[in-house]
């Protein structure tokens, strides 16, 4: 059977891909923020936090090598940061996958608003997560 480019994936296809993709990401984020805040209980279990003084630049992991880097080393706050991440880039991951889908449907016009979706969020993340 011979489909042509228009209706190759029909709209229920990508849609079921697309939520499958969400949900996916979302289970994956959840359960490796899961497993490191218990490693991070398991080292960091007798330490004491001032509540009364906020520091953001405490943890070190500002950017996605310092995240990388702690990951490789079992660091429980740089693996719950790094779920964080992936909760953060399941929604890119979709926006890519929708520029697809419309290439292979060759539906040009959705292709150019995903790009500039795509851009935009890239150029919001740029500046907060490498440095």
């Amino acid at each position: 059977m011979k489909r042509d480019g228009k209706n190759f994936f029909a709209d229920r296809d990508v849609q079921l891909i697309l939520g499958t993709l969400l949900r996916v990401g979302v289970i994956t984020s959840m359960a490796v923020v899961f497993l490191g805040g218990v490693i991070y209980l398991m080292s960091s279990h007798a330490d004491l936090v001032d509540y009364r003084a906020f520091d953001a630049g405490k943890s070190g992991m500002s950017s996605i090598v310092a995240i990388y880097q702690g990951v490789l080393h079992m660091d429980g706050a740089a693996i719950i940061q790094f779920g964080t991440l992936l909760l953060i880039f399941t929604p890119v991951a979709r926006v890519v996958f929708s520029i697809f889908s419309f290439l292979i449907e060759r539906d040009y016009l959705y292709v150019v608003i995903g790009l500039l979706v795509l851009v935009v969020i890239l150029i919001s993340l740029s500046n907060k997560l490498v440095g």
